[in-house]
């Protein structure tokens, strides 16, 4: 398991390399989000071993079930939540994560904000919007996404870094990419979580500053299913 995860993990970075040197854009200027979801701890360890230090979760308790001790070993690996997170999780999610990508919605913001107040805790925070306009799917609507960003900045002082999308299954990426970069240039936002495995290039000449990948480096979806859940 570990040549193997060390191996797609050399090609995935190689990738990003030369997708960057396309774009003219320099290879540091985007993170690596390694998606460990279904995928046990000894893959997120053999990544760890292999070098790679920012990982994604979609699922507050699967994350609680597998990297409190491997922090331990690996004290500066970053995680960041990639999916939908319940207000009644909030406070688990500030304690154990280190970035939050998928704020949606005013009452999620003003449960961070209570608890980032409460604790000390600022985590930088990333806006999901639904650039598809799909009703089973999270994220703030375009239309929607300019007030929602100022509310979350000016009346919740949240730390908002940037913004996260996620194409509907099925539709050519590249225009989702070019609207979520269009909302965070008229916000003067950096930040863009946009890209997995089958798409990361052409989000990277989109501008993304964080692509998520899970099946290029851990393999197809596991049956791993955390304890805690």
């Amino acid at each position: 398991m570990e040549e193997e995860i060390a191996a797609n993990l050399a090609t995935v970075r190689g990738r990003i390399d030369a997708a960057c040197q396309a774009a003219g854009r320099s290879p540091g200027a985007v993170t690596l989000v390694a998606v460990g979801k279904t995928h046990g701890p000894a893959a997120m360890r053999a990544a760890l071993v292999a070098g790679q230090r920012v990982f994604g979760e979609n699922r507050v308790q699967e994350a609680l079930a597998k990297f409190p001790a491997l922090r331990e070993e690996f004290p500066d690996l970053a995680l960041h939540l990639i999916g939908p997170l319940q207000t009644n999780k909030v406070k688990e999610a500030v304690a154990n994560f280190d970035v939050i990508e998928t704020v949606d919605r005013p009452r999620l913001a003003e449960a961070l904000d209570r608890e980032m107040a409460r604790t000390g805790r600022r985590l930088p925070c990333f806006i999901e919007v639904n650039t598809g306009e799909e009703p089973q799917k999270a994220g703030v609507f375009p239309a929607a996404a300019d007030a929602f960003i100022a509310d979350c900045r000016d009346r919740l002082h949240l730390p908002i870094a940037g913004l996260m999308c996620v194409p509907p299954l099925g539709d050519e990426p590249a225009p989702h990419f070019a609207l979520l970069r269009e909302i965070a240039r008229r916000n003067g936002l950096a930040g863009l979580s946009m890209g997995m495995s089958a798409d990361y290039e052409i989000a990277i000449r989109f501008g993304a500053t964080h692509v998520r990948v899970g099946t290029a480096i851990f393999g197809a979806r596991a049956t791993y299913h955390a304890a805690a859940t």
